[in-house]
């Protein structure tokens, strides 16, 4: 990845603020839609994947990739849908909270397979980081240990959230955004359609009431379309670590929202202020230490 300028970086960085505030929303969704994870994921990427085909029909821009590039993107698809599934799933297993928790080591798995998938060393100092983001929302949440099935989904969920991000912030460097989104969200909606296909999945569970349209409507267009290719694109400048550790401000920027629109007090606990005090200071204070060391180790190679 090329070195950016300062405004790009930071431009980028409020975008991905901006896109991790949508993604808050999308726990509160999930709870509010009745229907099983599974339906609800492929309605959600259905309903994404449509409104993307329409921005390019609208806009005229080309949705032509190599016959290679769609397979790949297809493939990364699954590992999206597997994701979304397991979220929701450990959602109705257990609660938001519980489920923020878990994915809040995306963190860390990212540190651990991003070295090992681009084959470079792996950072201690983004270990360090990710076990920090963990205690963090830790500290805002009480760990409810009878939801085995639902942290169990959660940590999983972690796992291919961090997968298909590393392999996008390589397919970044060759597509643009959109057509990254689309045939992924394609791909999922593809996979889905399968598995509900052989496992005959396809009941009245899965239709959706008035309300649940309206919820599914907004979780397809606004928390998965827009802010799907938002989140893609910051990779052009970003590392997939210092995405996923910005995105592990999504339960604060959550229970924020619910403060400022509900005026829900009790849940500005003094955990909470703890936990969002580790999470906010190891977010900024990561790329100052980052450039620190490095600094140090140019002056090494130096004098050396």
């Amino acid at each position: 990845m090329q070195s950016a300028k300062p405004g790009t970086v930071n431009k980028n960085l409020l975008l991905l603020h901006c896109t991790v505030i949508i993604w808050g929303f999308t726990g509160t969704l999930g709870k509010l839609i009745s229907i099983p994870a599974v339906g609800l994921v492929w309605y959600r990427v259905f309903i994404a994947a449509v409104s993307l085909f329409l921005y390019f029909i609208f806009t005229k821009r080309n949705l032509k990739v190599t016959r290679a590039s769609f397979f790949k993107l297809i493939f990364n698809g699954a590992l999206v849908g597997a994701h979304w599934i397991l979220f929701f799933a450990s959602i109705k297993l257990s609660t938001v909270a519980v489920t923020l928790v878990c994915l809040s080591s995306i963190t860390l798995f990212t540190a651990i397979f991003e070295p090992l998938i681009n084959k470079k060393q792996i950072s201690r100092l983004e270990i360090l980081a990710g076990v920090l983001i963990i205690t963090g929302i830790i500290l805002i949440f009480k760990f409810e240990s009878h939801y085995t099935k639902g942290i169990i989904a959660g940590l999983l969920s972690a796992v291919f959230a961090s997968l298909f991000a590393i392999i996008n912030s390589r397919l970044v460097r060759t597509h643009q955004a959109p057509v990254i989104a689309f045939y992924e969200l394609s791909g999922a909606f593809f996979w889905i359609t399968i598995y509900l296909f052989v496992t005959k999945g396809y009941t009245r569970e899965i239709v959706p009431n008035t309300a649940d349209i309206g919820y599914l409507f907004l979780l397809g267009t606004i928390c998965t379309s827009m802010a799907y290719v938002a989140g893609v694109y910051v990779m052009r400048e970003l590392s997939a670590f210092r995405v996923a550790l910005i995105t592990n401000l999504e339960p604060v920027y959550g229970i924020l929202i619910a403060f400022v629109f509900f005026g829900d007090l009790n849940k500005m606990t003094p955990g909470f202020w703890a936990g969002a005090l580790v999470i906010l200071s190891t977010i900024l204070l990561y790329p100052v230490t980052q450039k620190q060391l490095a600094r140090r180790k140019d002056r090494r190679a130096t004098k050396a």
